[in-house]
C-alpha cells in the first residue's frame, strides 16, 4: 500500500491539482465556508467551483492540510487537520 504525506503549501497543492485535472470546489452547507474539495474531470453538479483564494482562505481558517500519495501519481487526497 503507497504511503501519503500531509502538504499545507498552496504552490504545491494547486500544481499537483492541476496535473491532475482538478479544480478547487466546496459543497454547498447552510452556515459559511461549505466543505472543501477538489473537483476532478467532468464537473460534479453537488460542488460548487470556487477560486483558488477562496479555497485557500477556507484552507488556512481551518487549519488544513491535504494528504497526498506519495508517488505522486494517484489521484488520492484528502483533507485533514493540522497537527
Amino acid at each position: 500500500m503507497a504511503s501519503a504525506h500531509p502538504v499545507t503549501d498552496h504552490d504545491q497543492i494547486r500544481k499537483w491539482a492541476e496535473q491532475h485535472g482538478g479544480r478547487p470546489a466546496m459543497v454547498d452547507t447552510e452556515g459559511e465556508g461549505g466543505i472543501l474539495r477538489l473537483d476532478f474531470q467532468e464537473k460534479d453538479e453537488k460542488l460548487t467551483e470556487i477560486d483558488w483564494d477562496e479555497f485557500f482562505k477556507i484552507f488556512e481558517e481551518r487549519k488544513l492540510a491535504l494528504l497526498l500519495s506519495e508517488d505522486g501519481k494517484s489521484r488520492f487526497n484528502k483533507f485533514v487537520a493540522r497537527h
